[in-house]
């Protein structure tokens, strides 16, 4: 997607493209049962730009992907719904049972840092105590067009108890750094007994990795041992 005015990708676009790099990552392959846990994480902010293409329908998109964190591979289901401004009041019930939110600003339009504030509240409002904020000024990689600084920025995160980094879905540069950061502190809250896993609301299921095939082969076990016949 184009600015009509511009050849740059609209923010919006380059949003989906920090997601579909993500999403599209060949790290490791995310098998039935290669995972121990599933962290949910929802991508959001003001980017200023409706799909031109349908714009009477929501566009969330999801992935997802498999990343390691002290030895455990960990299984994300990312929704990213930034740019839905329109359907604000629809897109807060993916907030809800978020492990994780990337709340994202493009540093060369004030107006998507301006609005943080708003989405923070919404981000406190609708998901549990623990969930992890991470605050992302995209596109990096165009300091002669910066809008926003990055001290202002970083201050702001600081002031709210926020992670913090610049990032460009352009070049990749810490896009893998803002997912995997926010997995860390997720599994340390997991770690230190201050994240719930049988709460809904937790964001995270505990699933034991096993091998898909193993299953399988206990379950058609067990079968046969209670078969009376």
């Amino acid at each position: 997607m184009y600015d009509a005015d511009s050849s740059e990708p609209s923010p919006r676009g380059r949003v989906r493209t920090l997601f579909i790099l993500l999403a599209s990552s060949q790290i490791m392959s995310a098998g039935p049962y290669n995972y121990s846990y599933i962290f949910k994480y929802i991508i959001i902010g003001d980017m200023g730009v409706v799909m031109a293409d349908c714009p009477h329908t929501i566009g969330v998109e999801f992935g997802t992907r498999i990343i390691e964190v002290s030895g455990q591979k960990i299984k994300l289901q990312i929704w990213d719904t930034a740019g839905q401004e329109r359907f604000r009041a629809v897109t807060r019930s993916y907030y809800r049972g978020a492990a994780g939110a990337l709340m994202v600003y493009d540093i060369t339009r004030r107006s998507t840092y301006n609005h943080l504030s708003s989405w923070l509240t919404d981000t406190r409002n609708l998901t549990n105590p623990s969930t992890v904020i991470f605050l992302i000024g995209n596109k990096c990689d165009l300091e002669a067009q910066r809008d926003v600084t990055y001290e202002e920025a970083k201050q702001f995160a600081d002031e709210n108890g926020l992670m913090f980094v610049e990032a460009s879905a352009k070049t990749g540069e810490n896009v893998e750094e803002a997912f995997l950061e926010t997995a860390k502190k997720i599994y340390q809250s997991i770690q230190d007994g201050r994240l719930d896993l049988n709460a809904a609301e937790s964001g995270v299921q505990h699933k034991p990795s096993q091998p898909g095939r193993n299953t399988l082969v206990n379950d058609q076990q067990t079968n046969k041992d209670s078969c009376s016949c």
